[in-house]
Order: C-alpha cells, then sequence, then structure tokens
C-alpha cells in the first residue's frame, strides 16, 4: 500500500513474537525474512540493516505509531534490531497516551494482533513467480495495525508468562504458519 508520503506499509500478524506486559512492554516481530505477504512481496535478510545503522548514525529512532497514523504515536521502539528470523522490536506503550492504553486492552483482547512497517523501498528485484524480493528498505516506522498482510502467523502470548497451554498454542501457530507460507510459495 502506498501512502501520500511515499512510504510503503508492510503488515504482519504474529504468533509468539507479540506480547505485551502489564508495565506496557510490548516485544515481537514487526517482518518475517523469507515469508511471502498478500502483496507479494518478500523482504530479504538484512534489508533493514543500512537504515538502522543511519538512524543510529543520526541519534533518531523508529517511531512507534497506531494504524499509520503520524498524528497517532502511541510508545516508544527502544530496541530494533535484525536477526535471523527477521525485525525484531521492543518498546514501550506510553501509560499517560489514552490511545497506548486502548491499544494495550485490544491486545490483551486479542482484537489487535499486528504489527505493520511503514518504509520506502530504496532496492528491490522481481523474481520467476513476479514477487518483489525487497532487498533494503529504509525504515521509518512500526505500527500496531488491525489487518496485517502476512496472514500466517498468530499473537498468543499476550501476558507477562507463559502456561503449557500457551506453548502448545505457539507449536500449533508456528506449523500453521509454515503449511500456509508453504502453500503461498506453490501458488
Amino acid at each position: 500500500m502506498a501512502m501520500d508520503s511515499g512510504l510503503e506499509c508492510k503488515f504482519a500478524r504474529f504468533d509468539d513474537a507479540l506480547s505485551v506486559t502489564g508495565a506496557g512492554v510490548i516485544a515481537g516481530y514487526a517482518s518475517l525474512f523469507g515469508a511471502c505477504d498478500q502483496g507479494g512481496d518478500i523482504v530479504a535478510a538484512g534489508a533493514y540493516a543500512a537504515s538502522l545503522k543511519r538512524l543510529a548514525a543520526e541519534g533518531r529512532k523508529v517511531k512507534m505509531l497506531w494504524q499509520h497514523d503520524p498524528a497517532q504515536p502511541i510508545g516508544l521502539w527502544e530496541e530494533v534490531r535484525e536477526d535471523a528470523r527477521g525485525l525484531w522490536v521492543r518498546g514501550r506503550l506510553l501509560e499517560g497516551v489514552e490511545k497506548a492504553r486502548e491499544a494495550a486492552a485490544l491486545i490483551a483482547a486479542g482484537a489487535i494482533d499486528g504489527l505493520s512497517i511503514g518504509y520506502r523501498t530504496l532496492r528491490a528485484v522481481k523474481n520467476d513467480k513476479g514477487q518483489r524480493l525487497l532487498t533494503e528498505l529504509e525504515l521509518w516506522e512500526v505500527s500496531l495495525v488491525t489487518f496485517p498482510m502476512l496472514p500466517s502467523a498468530r499473537v498468543t502470548a499476550k501476558g507477562e508468562s507463559l502456561t503449557g497451554a500457551d506453548l502448545r498454542d505457539m507449536a500449533a501457530a508456528l506449523v500453521a504458519a509454515r503449511r500456509e507460507m508453504a502453500r503461498m510459495v506453490r501458488d
């Protein structure tokens, strides 16, 4: 989806990767490497590295927004990094911001379970299936969202600690996500 500012958005709903604690700390994957989304895009490992390095050198941070609305910042991303799986974020919802309190309640209830990145594509190539492989992105923001483009992963952990049932749910979600990704690659 393109926005007037030229920014694109990439949505993802996540399984064990997104959680909120009682202190308003939120952590999860905002992007998964190698997963094809509903827009036909795949983010390559390392796509965020240069952007994250530039942000750090300039003393700037990735913004935490509500539904990509620049008028609604709801918290602070305190850590944004790439790992082998994708773009991992950890931050905190600001208790003094009404929309942040609402977001925490919606996540806890399971009504909101997605993260989405706002970015500009700097480099991309088309693969033989016509999908865009995004190799370098300029990351601007990570939003809490209602509708993700990567439907294969889901939120299962919303509290401070995980139970055996949570772990079983996460395992089932991961198996379902693998099946969905395999189906998307075949199609």
